[in-house]
Protein backbone atom coordinates (compact mmCIF):
# COMPACT_ATOMS: atom_id res chain seq x y z
CA UNK A 1 0.00 0.00 0.00
CA UNK A 2 1.43 3.58 -0.64
CA UNK A 3 3.06 5.24 2.48
CA UNK A 4 4.69 8.45 3.07
CA UNK A 5 6.94 8.69 5.63
CA UNK A 6 8.36 12.54 6.99
CA UNK A 7 11.67 12.89 8.91
CA UNK A 8 14.20 15.73 9.65
CA UNK A 9 11.70 17.82 12.01
CA UNK A 10 13.24 19.65 15.23
CA UNK A 11 13.72 22.23 16.83
CA UNK A 12 15.86 25.06 15.32
CA UNK A 13 16.78 28.88 16.53
CA UNK A 14 14.87 32.06 13.86
CA UNK A 15 17.16 31.86 11.20
CA UNK A 16 18.11 28.64 10.93
CA UNK A 17 17.51 25.90 8.20
CA UNK A 18 16.74 22.07 8.28
CA UNK A 19 15.87 19.84 5.78
CA UNK A 20 12.73 17.40 5.65
CA UNK A 21 12.65 14.00 3.73
CA UNK A 22 9.75 12.13 2.90
CA UNK A 23 10.30 8.16 2.06
CA UNK A 24 7.38 6.98 -0.09
CA UNK A 25 6.78 3.56 -1.08
CA UNK A 26 4.00 1.51 -2.08
CA UNK A 27 4.02 3.17 -6.07
CA UNK A 28 5.86 4.58 -8.91
CA UNK A 29 7.14 7.44 -7.38
CA UNK A 30 8.57 8.71 -10.26
CA UNK A 31 4.86 9.28 -12.41
CA UNK A 32 3.58 11.39 -9.76
CA UNK A 33 3.66 15.09 -8.70
CA UNK A 34 4.26 15.64 -4.99
CA UNK A 35 3.93 17.91 -2.46
CA UNK A 36 4.81 19.77 0.75
CA UNK A 37 1.83 20.93 3.12
CA UNK A 38 1.94 22.78 6.63
CA UNK A 39 -0.22 22.85 9.24
CA UNK A 40 -0.21 25.40 12.55
CA UNK A 41 -1.90 25.59 15.66
CA UNK A 42 -5.43 26.73 15.22
CA UNK A 43 -4.88 26.94 11.39
CA UNK A 44 -5.89 25.48 8.32
CA UNK A 45 -3.52 23.59 6.50
CA UNK A 46 -1.65 24.75 3.54
CA UNK A 47 0.27 24.32 0.59
CA UNK A 48 4.30 25.08 0.86
CA UNK A 49 5.67 23.41 -2.18
CA UNK A 50 4.96 21.40 -5.20
CA UNK A 51 6.95 19.12 -7.68
CA UNK A 52 6.46 17.68 -10.97
CA UNK A 53 6.94 13.96 -11.25
CA UNK A 54 10.54 14.51 -12.87
CA UNK A 55 11.39 17.24 -10.71
CA UNK A 56 11.65 20.12 -13.54
CA UNK A 57 8.55 21.81 -12.60
CA UNK A 58 8.17 23.69 -8.97
CA UNK A 59 5.67 25.99 -7.19
CA UNK A 60 5.95 28.14 -3.85
CA UNK A 61 3.64 29.54 -1.55
CA UNK A 62 4.92 33.26 -1.73
CA UNK A 63 5.07 33.18 1.76
CA UNK A 64 8.79 30.64 1.32
CA UNK A 65 9.54 31.66 -1.67
CA UNK A 66 13.00 32.35 -2.16
CA UNK A 67 13.98 30.71 1.67
CA UNK A 68 12.17 26.65 0.75
CA UNK A 69 13.82 24.46 -1.69
CA UNK A 70 11.58 21.61 -2.82
CA UNK A 71 13.30 18.29 -4.63
CA UNK A 72 13.10 14.75 -5.38
CA UNK A 73 15.13 11.94 -5.85
CA UNK A 74 13.47 9.51 -8.10
CA UNK A 75 16.06 6.66 -7.32
CA UNK A 76 15.86 7.15 -3.80
CA UNK A 77 11.89 7.99 -4.16
CA UNK A 78 12.25 10.62 -1.81
CA UNK A 79 11.13 14.17 -1.57
CA UNK A 80 12.82 16.81 0.25
CA UNK A 81 11.80 20.21 1.26
CA UNK A 82 15.17 22.48 2.36
CA UNK A 83 14.20 25.08 4.71
CA UNK A 84 16.43 28.19 5.01
CA UNK A 85 16.09 31.17 7.38
CA UNK A 86 13.49 29.81 9.08
CA UNK A 87 10.89 32.15 10.94
CA UNK A 88 8.34 31.34 13.86
CA UNK A 89 5.56 31.49 11.76
CA UNK A 90 6.86 28.49 9.90
CA UNK A 91 6.65 26.44 13.06
CA UNK A 92 3.88 23.81 11.72
CA UNK A 93 3.65 19.96 11.37
CA UNK A 94 4.79 19.40 7.87
CA UNK A 95 3.18 16.70 5.55
CA UNK A 96 4.01 15.22 2.62
CA UNK A 97 0.97 14.47 0.04
CA UNK A 98 0.86 12.78 -3.06
CA UNK A 99 -2.58 12.69 -5.42
CA UNK A 100 -2.86 9.18 -6.94
CA UNK A 101 -6.11 9.14 -9.20
CA UNK A 102 -8.76 9.99 -7.36
CA UNK A 103 -6.86 9.35 -4.11
CA UNK A 104 -5.01 11.82 -1.83
CA UNK A 105 -2.73 10.35 0.31
CA UNK A 106 -0.74 12.07 3.31
CA UNK A 107 2.15 10.84 5.57
CA UNK A 108 1.70 11.62 9.42
CA UNK A 109 3.65 14.67 9.45
CA UNK A 110 7.16 15.74 10.91
CA UNK A 111 6.93 18.37 13.76
CA UNK A 112 8.75 21.51 13.11
CA UNK A 113 9.44 24.52 15.75
CA UNK A 114 11.00 27.43 14.89
CA UNK A 115 11.91 29.17 18.31
CA UNK A 116 14.57 30.71 20.15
Amino acid sequence: QVQLVESGGGLVQPGGSLRLSCAASGFTFSRYAMSWYRQAPGKERELVAHISSAGASTNYADAVKGRFTISRDNAKNTVYLQMNSLKPEDTAVYYCRCGIGRMDYWGKGTLVTVSS
